[in-house]
């Protein structure tokens, strides 16, 4: 146990030491935390696992999620048309695990979500599970942003992230 415990030690102090020289900043923090001999030091996975071992979907190099009717700035009228565009990946229902797609999700006033996790389904947290690309949504008056996040069949954002510029819109 002591020599793993020196070896993990040799092997901070060698990345420690790279850094105090100029040498290339390692991509994670050192912590005073106990190391484990068996996990990489400097590498993460190319796709983070989540705690209870689930490995997030990652989504294709480029993919990317688009407004395709709406811009920043637009007055527009409820009940408001959103059209959901994507870019380098595909639309499969929530449920269907499917190589390279996912289902859309749109974010109304939202400015934070935890993307490690199943989105929550409310009014803020739109869900179309069912590979819906549009869909007219009620609302008041009023001043609202909106924001497309597109995730797997169990509603987990892809990694790296499938997800739209935030919008701002004026509802008269």
């Amino acid at each position: 146990m002591f020599q793993r415990s020196a070896g993990v030690a040799a092997a901070a102090l060698a990345v420690l030491t790279a850094c105090s020289h100029g040498g290339p900043t390692p991509p994670t923090a050192v912590s005073a935390a106990p190391a484990v001999a068996s996990a990489p030091l400097r590498m993460a996975p190319s796709v983070p696992v989540l705690a209870g071992g689930y490995k997030k979907v990652a989504a294709p190099a480029g993919a990317s999620a688009y407004f395709i009717n709406l811009k920043n700035g637009d007055v527009v009228t409820s009940p408001v048309l959103v059209q959901f565009g994507l870019r380098g990946i595909g639309v499969a229902p929530a449920g269907l695990e499917k190589e390279n797609t996912g289902h859309h999700h749109l974010l109304v006033n939202v400015a934070e979500i935890d993307v490690n996790n199943a989105l929550p389904a409310t009014d803020n947290v739109r869900h179309f599970g069912g590979g819906q690309t549009e869909a007219r949504i009620e609302l008041k008056p009023g001043t609202y942003t909106l924001q497309l996040l597109l995730a797997d069949h169990n509603h987990i954002p892809h990694h790296p992230l499938v997800m739209s510029e935030r919008i701002t819109i004026s509802v008269r």
